[in-house]
């Protein structure tokens, strides 16, 4: 049984990493260096980055030969 492919290339899939972690840093060092909440903001990037890392991984982890349920 082989794994099914991601929809990431691999290239993708490193920015992706690379984004969420820079994401990931700049929330806790912007909210406690900035007086407002826009650090809000990259939290929200970081998760939304993380979403897309998960579903590829659930992606890659699905047998090739398996359909979809639609």
């Amino acid at each position: 049984m082989q794994q099914g492919s991601g929809f990431l290339t691999p290239r993708q899939r490193r920015l992706a990493w690379l984004g969420f972690l820079l994401a990931a840093v700049q929330a806790p060092v912007s909210a406690r260096f900035s007086s407002d909440d826009s650090w809000l903001f990259s939290l929200c990037v970081a998760l939304m980055v993380a979403t897309v890392i998960i579903a590829d991984d659930a992606s890659r982890r699905r047998p090739a030969d398996a359909t979809s349920a639609d």
